[in-house]
């Protein structure tokens, strides 16, 4: 089940996202195309084990590992979930707290893989964790909202409870499955803190 886009007007102008999208874009300019990748992920992504061992020197890479990813469609898949969530999200917060709950989920989903994987020494790279922040938040925030979505070939209308739900599902389903390369766990505390946190930082919701 692929979303298109959700059917929830957005009433001003998300230039957060605007700039998050860019910085993404811009980040994978870097990697791929100005230097050596291998380098870069190394050096820039959130490694648990090196954080554990120098929080100090090593905590830019919480912030520096959301904006690298591991492949063309790594960075477009991330940026297809933004766009589509995330407009309505920051319309709802406002720009300055947009930012800040961005910013905080990667960090709490960043950490929710390293409890996971007994602090690895392993990169991890992507804005996943931030965004599954934001999915989090949005089924919160509009859970009636209908995501319209390709099941198959099919387009079907679907609502966010239950997209976000499936979406949640598969998140556990592949990490029970051993599939690896993916961090299942960022998404999943991801989408855990943003749920819980929405509410404190909802200025219509308080």
């Amino acid at each position: 089940m692929f979303p298109l886009h959700d059917i929830n007007r957005a009433h001003r102008r998300p230039y957060v996202l605007y700039l998050l999208v860019v910085l993404n874009l811009l980040g994978f300019f870097y990697t791929y195309f100005l230097t050596d990748p291998a380098y870069v992920i190394q050096t820039y992504g959130f490694v648990p084990a090196r954080f554990l061992a120098d929080p100090i020197g090593e905590w830019p890479t919480l912030l520096t590992s959301m904006f690298l990813h591991g492949g063309l469609l790594h960075l477009l898949g991330n940026l297809w979930f933004l766009w589509v969530f995330g407009d309505n999200v920051e319309d709802r917060l406002g720009h300055a707290r947009f930012l800040l709950f961005y910013l905080l989920g990667g960090v709490a989903a960043a950490f929710a893989q390293g409890l996971i994987s007994g602090f690895a020494d392993i990169p991890m790279i992507g804005a996943s964790g931030a965004i599954s922040a934001l999915l989090g938040a949005y089924v919160v925030l509009y859970p009636r909202a209908l995501i319209l979505s390709l099941i198959g070939w099919i387009p079907v209308l679907v609502p966010a409870v239950v997209y976000l739900g499936y979406w949640l599902l598969i998140q556990f389903l592949g990490d029970f499955m051993g599939q690896e390369g993916i961090a299942f766990w960022a998404h999943i505390g991801g989408f855990v803190v943003g749920a819980l946190l929405i509410r404190t930082f909802d200025p219509v919701g308080r």
